[in-house]
């Protein structure tokens, strides 16, 4: 006897249908082959249901199994699919209805007891049941809240196997999964603004930065405040909408990563790797690929500590996700595509002592060393960040706090939230979300200066030497500052504002 059912098998962040048939039959030796370029983690299933099933007291009669994981040529890697193969073992049988089975999507890793166990992806797999008008899709209890983010899906999620057989036979009732407040959204909380002492310059950069999408180079001497600026970015973004959340949350599930129980991901990402990180781990890779750490922020923020301590490939190959949004993957298996549309913040020192310009420190390095320094930034790499600003080292009588508080996360957030807005109404059908990504014809088309600032700009570049790249900088950065003015046209001192974000122009 041959019964059909339905799993899913991952690639990129996406799910692909994943028929399993199985052939049961008695005549012949007895035997178990499993066929369907399945990787290693698939085939050991075999050991994991048969245990299950024994443990269940679900005992099959002695036969020869053929199980057939289509489509054939696609790889399938995961343990998602021992509770299909479970139920579609016990329907050959005849120990189950297969009529029973039909309409169903099933993913779960079986515990030698025959509980279920939670796998990676299930959200992408619970979309794709969803649009194929699957009557439900049977988890494991942890994964049960990430499946019922979607909407129109039925969510069952049965302790282990032997229940999920009785719900299937009708011997036993089992209700969708119905979320409880405590597991619906997950929130992350995030240090708030006014906390910081001072820098009253480096949070104005932050917040153009917040307001046009652009990303962002912070440098000054140790213990000026680089790391904990950087930390309060994710609060002053604005919130994610439903539609990136669930891209959010879609990575999480595919890299593992969803805390148990949890539901939609709706706080921005903050990812923070050490500068030992490898090229693969920063941009995702490896045999069977996993989203890197530049996935992980999608939607959010990748902050880089100590930038220049990064190895030399692995900030090369932050380029093309920077410019693009998207990481592409190429192994001799396929391609792979995850998205990566995040905001680069970055912290340095000026100089590898760090106290290059302290007026209170001396700086001790060699015109050699200082040059070795800064060359390890490539050009390209620095191109693709907008804003590069000096952060100096915080005089006593702000550590003090005895001026006034500054403007807390949710106040310079609500007007983020009103320059965004205007952004969005402005490029709506282009393809462009905010300033950062404006280029070519839009960037002529929107971002038009008056007379004066047509002549700042002009004495700019003569004056400080701009690039024609930074002459585009300083374009993307006009338009956001007058954006936050509510301005429609860019104005001379929103053009000055642009230049004085752009440090590096005139010190390199």
């Amino acid at each position: 006897m041959v019964v059909r059912l339905y799993s899913g098998g991952l690639t990129g962040v996406e799910a692909f249908p994943v028929e399993v048939e199985v052939a049961f039959t008695r005549q012949g030796l007895p035997g178990f082959s499993l066929v369907g370029l399945a990787e290693t983690e698939v085939r050991e299933a075999r050991d994991r249901v048969f245990a299950a099933l024994r443990a269940c007291n679900l005992r099959l009669p002695p036969g020869r199994v053929t199980v057939n994981l289509a489509p054939a040529g696609q790889r399938k890697s995961g343990t998602g699919y021992d509770l299909p193969l479970a139920i579609g073992l016990l329907a050959a049988a005849g120990l189950l209805p297969p009529e029973r089975i039909e309409g169903f999507f099933f993913s779960a890793e079986l515990s030698l007891s025959g509980r279920l166990r939670p796998v990676r992806g299930v959200l992408p797999l619970a979309i794709l049941a969803r649009d194929s008008q699957a009557l439900g899709l049977a988890t494991a209890p942890a994964n049960a809240a990430e499946a019922a983010v979607v909407n129109g899906l039925n969510v069952y999620a049965p302790q282990d196997l032997l229940q999920c057989v009785a719900f299937l036979s009708g011997a036993e009732t089992l209700a969708p999964y119905v979320p409880s407040p405590a597991s619906g959204t997950v929130q992350i909380p995030c240090p708030d603004f006014a906390e910081v002492k001072g820098q009253q310059a480096a949070k104005r950069a932050l917040e153009v930065a917040a307001a046009g999408g652009h990303n962002i180079l912070l440098m000054g001497p140790p213990g000026s405040g680089k790391t904990m600026l950087a930390q309060r970015l994710p609060g002053i973004l604005p919130a994610l909408s439903f539609e990136e959340a669930l891209e959010v949350t879609k990575i999480y599930s595919v890299a593992g990563l969803l805390p148990p129980d949890a539901g939609l991901l709706t706080a921005r990402p903050f990812r923070a790797p050490h500068h030992t990180v490898s090229d693969v781990a920063l941009v995702g890779g490896s045999r069977l690929p996993r989203p890197g750490e530049v996935s992980l922020a999608h939607n959010g923020v990748l902050f880089l500590d100590e930038l220049p301590e990064f190895g030399k490939t692995a900030l090369e190959a932050l380029r093309q996700p920077l410019e693009d949004g998207r990481v592409c993957i190429s192994r001799a298996a396929g391609s792979i595509t995850y998205p990566a549309a995040c905001m680069l913040a970055a912290a340095m020192n000026p100089c590898p002592c760090g106290y290059l310009g302290d007026p209170t420190h001396q700086c001790i390095c060699r015109p050699e060393q200082l040059a070795r320094y800064r060359t390890r930034l490539s050009g390209p790499l620095l191109d693709r960040i907008d804003i590069h600003v000096e952060v100096p080292a915080v005089p006593y009588a702000d550590l003090r706090g005895s001026g006034s508080k500054g403007l807390s996360s949710s106040d310079i957030r609500r007007r983020i939230q009103s320059a965004r807005t205007l952004q969005q109404e402005r490029y709506a059908g282009t393809g462009v979300n905010c300033n950062a990504g404006l280029s070519g014809a839009l960037l002529e088309e929107y971002c038009i200066l008056d007379s004066a600032g047509h002549k700042l700009l002009e004495a700019a570049m003569q004056h400080l030497g701009l690039s024609a790249r930074a002459y585009t900088r300083v374009l993307r950065l006009a338009r956001t500052v007058a954006d936050m003015a509510h301005s429609a046209q860019i104005q001379q001192e929103h053009v000055a504002e642009a230049i004085s974000l752009r440090v590096l122009d005139r010190s390199l």
